[in-house]
């Protein structure tokens, strides 16, 4: 059911289609919670529920944070292979934690999933802070950081799946650059590739280190990729002058929202006050994406309190949470779900713009599924989606500048209470496109295109029957569904 009621109508799921065999490469993959990982969770999710037989393989990592990540069908075999010496060693360590916690307490927690909240370690002791320093060196020598130790296990685990299962496409899921290394390498053998690039590889953030070897890695993929998926049409222009990447190879499929998701998660109650105006932030900050801006405008405007649910809240976000609780509040750390749940009970949700107005952050796409208005702090994105917000009154844009900032929550706050009317149309047709049910359905299409392309290479491959016996020294991988 679409929470909000925005829109009327079923997403529906086609009968009849052709049905494959995908094998997704991801680092970033539930028990992880980042984005990356909630995208193909969906992704993954609805592909399987279309009939597609998926297999993921994915490194032996520890989860973090309090869960809630969606659920996935047991059709999906997670395939996972050793992640490295250091990360190996924390997903052990946790392992152990996680089996004394269940011991403890007599519940157990299912394979793939972190610990929910409250059973988190608390501070480390020499083994972990060890374990963090020997991180942060490899990370700089690793390209592109410490997720990099995974590729040799990677590498074994990826010829031993391509041997086995002989899928239709392979597909890498970036970040990390390894995915697309191993990307490149499947279709080096001739199978058919679609790198879901997302962001480019080359990014403002890429440490100077690896800049050159970002570029070249970004060419390559541009190159050699029967198809390439970026998040927002900017990043396609940006490859399209980079590389030459050509239009009919170039889809733009942005972040999401669950359009059947649940309105309400029981597990937490966190109330909001109708006699102000409440104002939710759930989401990351970085060094070009900074909150000082929206303290000062919610300072400037009574009436209004800002809720922050993130796990690393800035030094200035908490001292003034701490200095003006009745205006600030951080909820810590939540589950996906729970933040679903937050959403749909605030009044207004705030997107922080990147400081390149080109780029759309994904937050939004699921923010849609609260059925919210939207307070973009920072020029309105260039993006088909955001004019179509404009229009309907749900996106509000204004300046990323404390005066501007302010003026907007005045307005906001002396028109309470907030209501979206229910939309239908065209208007409900460009909200519904994002949803996760939508995109698989398109990303379903470009399967079927990419598998029915050309591929000599793949013609004269040679490659072992499905399903046969794992290569000779190929390592063992740990598929989930068999535990």
């Amino acid at each position: 059911m679409f929470a909000a009621g925005w829109v009327d109508g079923a997403v529906g799921i086609r009968a009849g289609r052709l049905s494959m065999r995908v094998l997704l490469i991801a680092y970033e993959f539930p028990p992880i919670p980042s984005p990356q990982s909630l995208r193909w969770a969906y992704l993954g999710r609805e592909l399987a529920e279309r009939g597609h037989e998926l297999h993921v393989l994915a490194p032996n990592v520890a989860g973090y944070g309090p869960g809630g990540l969606p659920s996935m069908p047991d059709t999906i075999r997670v395939h996972r292979v050793f992640a490295g010496p250091v990360m190996g060693l924390i997903a052990a360590r946790a392992a152990r934690r996680t089996a004394a916690a269940e011991r403890h307490s007599g519940v157990t927690t299912r394979a793939g999933e972190a610990r929910p909240a409250g059973q988190a370690s608390g501070r480390l002791n020499w083994k972990g802070r060890l374990l963090a320093v020997i991180k942060a060196v490899l990370g700089h020598v690793l390209f592109p950081d410490i997720r990099g130790e995974w590729t040799p296990w990677a590498r074994r685990g990826l010829a031993r799946l391509l041997a086995e299962l002989s899928p239709d496409v392979v597909i890498s899921s970036h970040e990390p650059a390894t995915t697309l290394m191993l990307g490149l390498h499947a279709r080096a053998q001739g199978f058919r590739w679609i790198a879901d690039l997302g962001d480019p590889v080359l990014a403002p953030y890429t440490p100077r280190r690896w800049r050159r070897r970002s570029a070249a890695l970004e060419a390559r993929v541009c190159r050699q990729a029967d198809q390439v998926l970026v998040t927002c049409e900017a990043a396609g222009r940006l490859l399209a002058e980079r590389h030459g990447l050509p239009a009919d190879r170039c889809t733009v499929l942005t972040q999401g929202f669950d359009a059947e998701a649940s309105t309400a998660d029981p597990a937490i109650e966190i109330e909001f006050d109708d006699t102000r105006l409440e104002l939710l932030y759930s989401g990351s900050f970085y060094a070009f994406r900074t909150p000082g801006a929206l303290i000062a405008a919610v300072n400037d405007t009574p009436g209004v309190r800002l809720t922050v649910a993130t796990a690393r809240a800035p030094v200035e976000l908490i001292e003034a949470a701490q200095r003006w609780p009745e205006r600030f509040r951080l909820l810590g750390y939540l589950g996906h779900r729970q933040t679903l749940a937050v959403q749909r009970g605030s009044h207004v949700l705030v997107n922080i713009g990147n400081d390149d107005p080109g780029q759309v952050p994904g937050k939004v796409y699921e923010y849609l599924g609260a059925g919210r208005p939207i307070l973009h702090l920072g020029a309105a994105p260039d993006d088909p989606l955001w004019r179509s917000l404009a229009v309907a009154g749900i996106g509000l844009a204004c300046d990323k500048q404390p005066e501007a900032i302010a003026a907007c929550l005045r307005d906001l706050r002396d028109r309470r209470p907030v209501r979206i009317e229910p939309l239908a149309g065209p208007l409900a047709r460009d909200i519904l496109a994002h949803s996760w049910q939508h995109l698989a359905a398109r990303l379903d299409d470009l399967l079927i295109r990419v598998a029915g392309q050309e591929c000599p290479e793949r013609a004269t491959a040679t490659v072992a029957p499905r399903r046969t016996q794992a290569m000779a020294g190929a390592v063992p991988a740990i598929d989930e569904k068999r535990r």
